[in-house]
């Protein structure tokens, strides 16, 4: 199994649960026993499949889909470090009445065999207070308020 091609089809499976709001599309690629490191906002560490594809709803529906768009790429990597799957992401967000959120982390991906086996996403502390800062400001626009 080749991990950059199977986080690839990953990645389109994410998108597609993303736009489908079906997130058992994710069940081919984790683990019975996932577990996913979010972003420190989004509290620690979910363990189980089923408990990830919940936590991901959650954090989309709660963050992500408040905005009026959101694109992500792909701004390095991905690359094999020892095993693991790395690659540094942008995520930008449009809001109505409001400048363009672009936020910048790390993601590191293990697999066991063709599954996710550890998911974890990282962000700088300097990159955190820029978004809290934004949604201090904006935030009152986000839908759902």
């Amino acid at each position: 199994m080749d991990p950059i091609a199977r986080f690839v089809s990953y990645a389109a499976a994410f998108e597609d649960a993303y736009a489908s709001d079906d997130w058992s599309r994710l069940d081919p690629y984790f683990t019975e026993n996932a577990v996913y490191e979010p972003l420190a906002a989004f509290g620690g560490p979910i363990t189980g499949r089923a408990a990830v594809k919940a936590g991901f709803k959650m954090m989309c529906d709660s963050f992500d889909k408040r905005f009026a768009s959101r694109s992500v790429e792909v701004l390095e990597g991905p690359a094999d470090r020892n095993g693991v799957l790395w690659f540094e992401w942008a995520a930008t967000y449009t809001l109505a009445g409001a400048p363009p959120l672009r936020m910048i982390g790390e993601e590191l991906v293990t697999f066991t065999g063709d599954r996710i086996s550890h998911l974890e996403d990282r962000m700088s502390e300097e990159e955190a207070g820029k978004i809290a800062a934004y949604i201090a400001e904006h935030g009152d626009k986000l839908k759902g308020r």
